[in-house]
């Protein structure tokens, strides 16, 4: 059961939205959420619903290659249950890495959790960077580069890192989408809408009146959290 509390903000009636802090290649734990999801569709129907990730679906977990693969490939957790799956900024750091083939961007996402992803695209202990891209499948890599950067619904801005203060939305770069944590999570003051993002990770969810933090770190020994919004209210299911 779902306990249900106040939003900041809003989505239109009937309109539901789940959303998915970072996962990080933990998935187990994205399978069991995503049942928890489609349970909660079965028991509560509504007009529509919407299931957002966050981004940073790869790294530090040990089963990268399957979170891809289940988001890329396989069908929602629930009939009819829309889909929108942004870039993280360890998805960018893994483009890059396969892209430049330089010691720069593959020693970066080595050490932020890329040696298990590549390990789990079965990629060689001993492979080098010119060699990594060979291993991961062109239809994984496109749907990588294909990620958006964030995604609007009602007075909701939903991004992996969050947004630079002062600045319009549809002025945001995608290097702070991805990226930013100061000023944005320290800032009190009001936002062009509420931001539900991840990309920092906290024990438990974060409530401020111009942002929600989900990202509870799953592949540090956390939970991983989905956020449940309709209406004017918000609730939490974590696994």
């Amino acid at each position: 059961m779902i306990a249900f509390q106040d939003a900041p903000a809003a989505l239109p009636p009937g309109r539901r939205v789940y959303a998915v802090g970072d996962v990080h290649g933990c998935l187990d734990q994205l399978e069991r959420l995503h049942a928890a999801i489609a349970a909660d569709l079965a028991d509560r129907p509504c007009d529509s619903a919407l299931l957002i990730h966050l981004g940073d679906y790869v790294d530090r977990g040990m089963e990268s290659a399957g979170v891809v693969e289940r988001l890329a490939r396989l069908p929602p957790p629930a009939p009819g249950l829309e889909i929108v799956n942004l870039m993280g900024n360890h998805e960018a750091m893994m483009l890059d890495a396969l892209a430049a083939n330089t010691a720069g961007a593959a020693a970066v996402w080595l050490a932020n959790g890329g040696v298990e992803t590549l390990h789990s695209w079965g990629v060689p202990r001993g492979a080098t960077p010119a060699q990594w891209r060979a291993h991961v499948p062109e239809a994984d890599l496109a749907f990588l580069r294909a990620l958006p950067g964030s995604h609007r619904e009602g007075g909701y801005l939903f991004a992996h890192a969050g947004i630079r203060p002062g600045v319009a939305l549809e002025d945001q770069t995608q290097h702070d989408l991805l990226w930013i944590r100061e000023p944005f999570l320290s800032w009190k003051g009001e936002l062009p809408a509420v931001v539900v993002h991840g990309h920092t990770p906290r024990p438990e969810p974060v409530l401020r009146p111009n942002r929600i933090g989900i990202d509870t770190g799953a592949a540090l020994g956390g939970h991983l959290t989905c956020l449940v919004l309709q209406d004017a209210t918000l609730g939490f299911i974590q696994i």
